[in-house]
C-alpha cells in the first residue's frame, strides 16, 4: 500500500456527513466515485465535481487502481449489514472497506474477521462532526490494521480538523 498525498475513495451514503466528507475531500483534490439510493443525490455531487455510479457494481472498476477504499457511511445496523456484505462480494483482496458509520464495536469487529479470509481490509471510523464537518473537519476514531490506516492517512488528514491531527496510533479491531 502507498502513500500518497491525494487519492480516490468511493463513498456509500451522501447524506449531509456522506456528502460532506466527499465535497472535503474533493477539496483537497481526492477523487471520489459516490454512490447513493437517490439518483438526484449522486448528480448533484457530479455538479460538484464527483464521479457517480448507478448501482454498487460499477464501484470497483470506476475506481480503478488497486488498493480500492470505499467509505461506508450509513446508520449502524441492518443497512451497514447489507452493504458491507454486498462489497464483500465484490471487491477483492488488498481493497479496503471504511465504516463510517457509529456501529457497536463487537459488529465492527464480526466484520473484519468476516472479510479477513477474503484479504479485504476493514477499518472502523468513528466519525462525528455532522453538517459542520465540511468546514471544520470532522472527529475520527479510528480502528484497523496499521498498513490500511496508514494508507489511508491522506484521507484522514484532509477530513480531520486542522493539518495533520492524527496524533493518537491505532489499534487492531480484531480483538
Amino acid at each position: 500500500m502507498g502513500d500518497r498525498r491525494t487519492q480516490t475513495l468511493g463513498i456509500i451514503g451522501l447524506g449531509r456527513m456522506g456528502a460532506g466528507i466527499a465535497r472535503r475531500l474533493m477539496r483537497a483534490g481526492h477523487r471520489c466515485v459516490v454512490f447513493d439510493k437517490s439518483d438526484k443525490t449522486v448528480a448533484e455531487l457530479a455538479k460538484d465535481g464527483a464521479e457517480g455510479v448507478r448501482s454498487l457494481q460499477e464501484l470497483p472498476a470506476a475506481l480503478g487502481e488497486k488498493p480500492r477504499a470505499v467509505w461506508v457511511m450509513l446508520p449502524s445496523g441492518h443497512i451497514t449489514e447489507d452493504i458491507v456484505a454486498e462489497l464483500s462480494r465484490i471487491l477483492e483482496a488488498g481493497d479496503i472497506i471504511i465504516d463510517g458509520g457509529n456501529s457497536y464495536y463487537k459488529d465492527d469487529i464480526r466484520r473484519a474477521g468476516m472479510l479477513r479470509p477474503r484479504g479485504i481490509h476493514y477499518v472502523d471510523v468513528g466519525t462525528s462532526g455532522g453538517v459542520w464537518g465540511l468546514e471544520r473537519g470532522y472527529c475520527m476514531m479510528i480502528g484497523g490494521e496499521k498498513a490500511a490506516v496508514d494508507h489511508l492517512d491522506p484521507i484522514f488528514n484532509t477530513l480531520a480538523p486542522g493539518i495533520s491531527s492524527r496524533w493518537c496510533t491505532t489499534a487492531s479491531n480484531t480483538a
